[in-house]
């Protein structure tokens, strides 16, 4: 199964995350993130997932969750196209593939470099804390089976992202806890993930009838 889907997206043509050290804190995210930035001029989306290695899947839902929170998030469309790598991903992971790909077509998407290295440097007080609080906690929910379990609610949660954005801020709600998903998987945090699991529920339950309404 695995190595057939890997020749049928390899055809489709893109770029495929390839082997690194796994990432175990949210402040090595943001740290080699902020590097990339001011490292170039201008910093494509395939630059930015590239650093997180093939069996990364927590940063690879955390980081455009992250970015989704961020001050990037108010440059216009942002949110729809982080909504579309983050499906990707989720299905990709839910689906048990190791090797993360994406479409070229989004992977040659370009952004200052100047402002990746801003943003990341705003939320690096906020990753250090996040570091000092979680991880290790109740650890066997994050397995091979809670890992699919969080990657088809994020896969959920990112069709949701441009229905949100119809209410001021309320995008912001989904793109918490795809994040909060990606950070319980990468440090490991069976807790996280529940708490995941409520804030999905909670902006269902209160903010999908302002959308439908």
């Amino acid at each position: 199964m695995e190595l057939r889907l890997w020749l049928v997206l390899s055809r489709l043509g893109g770029a495929t995350i390839m082997d690194k050290p796994d990432i175990t804190s949210v402040r090595e995210i943001v740290a080699r993130l902020e590097r990339r930035g001011g490292d170039a001029s201008m910093v494509s989306v395939g630059d930015m997932v590239s650093e997180f290695g093939r069996r990364s899947h927590g940063p690879s839902l955390f980081l455009p969750a992250l970015i989704g929170v961020s001050p990037l998030s108010g440059i216009p469309m942002v949110p729809a196209f982080l909504a579309i790598i983050i499906a990707l991903f989720s299905l990709q992971i839910l689906l048990g593939r190791d090797h993360l790909w994406l479409p070229d077509v989004i992977t040659r998407r370009r952004i200052a470099g100047e402002r990746v290295q801003h943003a990341m440097d705003r939320v690096t007080p906020t990753a250090q804390r996040m570091d000092r609080w979680f991880g290790g906690r109740l650890a066997h929910l994050t397995g091979p089976i809670g890992i699919r379990v969080a990657a088809l609610v994020c896969l959920m949660l990112s069709f949701t992202v441009p229905f949100f954005e119809m209410v001021p801020f309320a995008g912001i709600i989904p793109m918490m806890a795809i994040a909060v998903f990606g950070l319980a998987i990468t440090v490991r945090d069976g807790a996280l993930m529940l708490g995941g699991l409520v804030l999905t529920t909670g902006a269902v339950v209160f903010l999908g009838p302002m959308v439908l309404g």
